[in-house]
């Protein structure tokens, strides 16, 4: 199909992903210059359908975009009241205090928020300012030009049959050419990865390191609710297992947000990220907040956290990576949404210089020496050890050397342990089924706890049934010939929708795609051991629906 004819449109600058960074970009590509014909593509069925972040708001990416945004009526109101660090063991918790945090990792003049409803909000500013945002259309392919640079993106490829033929509502999609493609899709792009293996931009850098971060939205007790309160925890139930940690957020309406994160770089196969997230809710501190409430909206994506180390060049012929497709998490902080809003106004800048200079296709380079050596790099550096001392020497070292090298940082501008490595990336990380205890989970009670496809069911995704399967194996025969005895088959554990499955037919074992359930998370085409695995973008409008995440 890549060699039929399309119908084709043009414009100045093609964004693909209406999330932070896109919107950001758009944006601010209007302010410079209402001329500008600028066009946002979302896979989502709308804006914010398929966003989802803890969230707590640090709004000086948005300060910078748009300083009277209070005034605009933004979704940003429920501001940090108290901040809460724990240590948990199995049945008890030890506050650390936070006078010896660094400043950076004070969230007192943050929000909670939805990032679903910022980025609904930030895409009617968009569009008031002249920016033609089309949801439900998902990009399946890049287009290059003659001189191998990107310049456009297919759009828009609906009723295709299960053998990839054209069915009896085939839409071959359309091709919208720009003189700069933006790439904003989120962590772990499917255009994104494309591009930075065409133009081996990881050259030079460390390889990127994620995390699965699995969330929900209760409905509490109003006795027990405190509009403001964040409160973040370390420790029990992963214990030596995995690094990561969870969060609690009190928004309004008597909601908290739920959420935990375990970085994927763990060694034994046989653990469940989604199984220690419902663990974690039994503690006694979470499941005395809980307890009388329910569970409202369940959602999971990874999170980029390689940091400073692991940012690949930005920039090849005609396109550049923004926001989490380029890895700007600050993983100490938790935060990557400001970042993102920086990157895009900062591409939108180097980019409208550009097309005002004339030029299109080119690299931009005014945006890359901008992150290396604006608000970014000042965020990311000082941070940039944490991750890796976690990885290499576990969770308590890493709290005392990681707080003493962001201290140095801080004050001092320098870091006494240098810039350190990450090692492998997270796939190879995966140790062999042999050499790890198998892990026993305990069942799901149905009140605190919820078994994948329950909770599955309130993530409100949807994909049309008759369309090819997105995850696509790039050979059939690896789940059962390699990774079910080497690794025990650790699809089965590690994607939080229970996409895959190991069944047995005939006395043998099968391994089944279930791809209605996916939640777009990408876990499987980060953490498979085998990297056989290649997660595609379904048609346009299909995955999860998230209502406020």
């Amino acid at each position: 199909m890549t060699e039929m004819t399309r119908e084709s449109m043009e414009y100045d600058v093609v964004i693909v992903g209406a999330g932070p960074a896109g919107l950001s970009a758009a944006i601010r590509l209007k302010q410079l210059d209402p001329d500008l014909n600028v066009v946002v593509l979302e896979k989502g069925s709308e804006v914010g359908a398929h966003i989802l972040s803890g969230a707590v708001l640090d709004t000086s990416g948005l300060d910078t975009l748009m300083p009277d945004w209070k005034e605009k009526g933004a979704p940003i109101t429920v501001e940090v009241k108290k901040d809460n660090f724990y240590v948990l063991g199995p049945s008890g918790q030890m506050r650390i205090p936070n006078w010896p945090m660094p400043p950076l990792m004070s969230n007192h003049g943050k929000y909670i928020v939805s990032m679903g409803n910022v980025c609904r909000w930030m895409a009617e500013q968009a569009e008031g300012l002249g920016v033609e945002i089309f949801p439900g259309m998902s990009c399946s392919e890049l287009v290059y030009g003659e001189n191998g640079e990107v310049k456009g993106v297919v759009a828009g490829v609906m009723g295709v049959n299960p053998d990839g033929t054209p069915g009896p509502n085939y839409e071959p999609g359309m091709e919208l050419h720009g003189k700069y493609v933006f790439l904003s899709e989120g962590v772990r792009g499917s255009l994104a990865k494309e591009v930075i293996a065409k133009y081996d931009l990881s050259k030079g850098h460390c390889p990127q390191k994620f995390g699965i971060g699995m969330k929900e939205i209760w409905e509490i007790d109003p006795a027990k609710h405190r509009e403001g309160t964040v409160t973040h925890t370390m420790g029990w139930p992963l214990g030596n297992n995995a690094g990561g940690g969870s969060f609690i957020y009190h928004l309004e309406n008597n909601q908290v947000y739920v959420g935990f994160v375990v970085h994927l770089n763990y060694k034994n196969p046989h653990l469940y990220p989604y199984m220690e997230f419902q663990r974690f809710k039994h503690h006694p501190m979470v499941a005395e907040l809980l307890k009388g409430g329910k569970r409202v909206a369940y959602g999971a994506r990874a999170i980029s956290e390689g940091g400073w180390q692991s940012i690949p060049k930005l920039v090849a012929p005609g396109v550049a990576l923004l926001g989490c497709s380029a890895g700007l998490v600050n993983v100490p902080r938790i935060k990557g949404n400001h970042n993102a809003m920086l990157s895009g106004i900062a591409a939108a800048e180097a980019a409208q210089a550009a097309i005002a200079a004339g030029r299109g296709g080119d690299e931009l380079a005014a945006y890359e020496a901008d992150l290396r050596s604006g608000p970014i790099a000042r965020d990311l550096k000082k941070v940039r050890n944490v991750k890796p001392m976690w990885s290499k020497w576990g969770m308590l070292p890493s709290l005392v050397f990681g707080g003493f090298d962001m201290w140095t940082n801080n004050l001092f501008g320098l870091s006494l342990f240098g810039t350190l490595k990450h090692g492998k990336t997270d796939a190879a990380s995966t140790g062999e089924a042999k050499d790890y205890p198998k892990i026993d989970y305990p069942r799901p009670d149905g009140v605190l706890s919820f078994d994948r496809l329950t909770n599955v069911s309130f993530s409100f995704t949807n994909h049309e049934e008759s369309q090819p399967c997105h995850l696509k194996l790039k050979d059939p025969s690896v789940p059962i010939s390699v990774n079910l005895p080497k690794f025990d088959e650790p699809a089965q554990r590690y994607c939080p929708a229970g996409v895959y499955e190991v069944v047995e037919k005939d006395g043998k074992p099968e391994f089944v795609i279930n791809f209605q359930n996916c939640v777009h998370c990408k876990t499987c085409d980060i953490k498979d051991p085998s990297q056989n695995i290649n997660w595609t973008t379904p048609q346009g409008g299909d995955g999860p629906n998230y209502p406020n995440m």
